[in-house]
């Protein structure tokens, strides 16, 4: 049965008549034509689906569009700015080589975003910790947390500059 969701996506108002049984991504994916989140296992395993609802990390192949209908949901599309200078941990990964594939990666960094936002000096153990819900099919994490470790100095840096 069709219901309206309304929510914010990107710093956009968006409303769409949508199935109750659409999920949060095939919303994003297929009804806005985000197609930087990704389906990898659809089962939540892999994360590659991560997107923020409301500020928090979300794997959104477990959501329903219905359920944030309201909400705040930033895909990594959104994560840039508007002038499309990259956020620092997008930069990160690109500059220590924590891309590979690809596919994993908008996940990855919308999860290490949400840790710097709750952690914003993590331990080693503590990125891997909390990145264990994604998984690499490449098996390069060395690089991932490399780039989280990077970006969670640089927000540092920025924050204290901002001071």
């Amino acid at each position: 049965m069709p219901s309206t969701v309304s929510m914010t996506v990107n710093g956009k108002s968006v409303s769409k008549e949508v199935d109750d049984r659409t999920l949060l991504v095939q919303f994003l994916r297929e009804d806005l034509h985000l197609t930087g989140t990704h389906v990898g296992c659809d089962t939540s395993q892999c994360g590659s689906c991560v997107v923020h609802v409301n500020g928090r990390s979300v794997k959104a192949c477990t959501m329903l569009a219905a359920q944030a209908d309201g909400a705040s949901v930033t895909s990594i599309e959104g994560l840039a700015a508007e002038d499309g200078t990259l956020h620092p941990m997008q930069e990160a990964f690109r500059e220590h080589h924590g891309l590979q594939c690809g596919f994993c990666t908008p996940g990855m960094i919308m999860s290490a975003v949400d840790l710097l936002q709750n952690n914003p000096s993590p331990s080693e153990h503590e990125v891997r910790d909390w990145l264990e819900g994604n998984i690499c099919r490449c098996t390069g994490y060395h690089n991932i947390v490399k780039a989280v470790l990077s970006a969670a100095d640089e927000m540092r840096g920025a924050a204290k500059a901002a001071e």
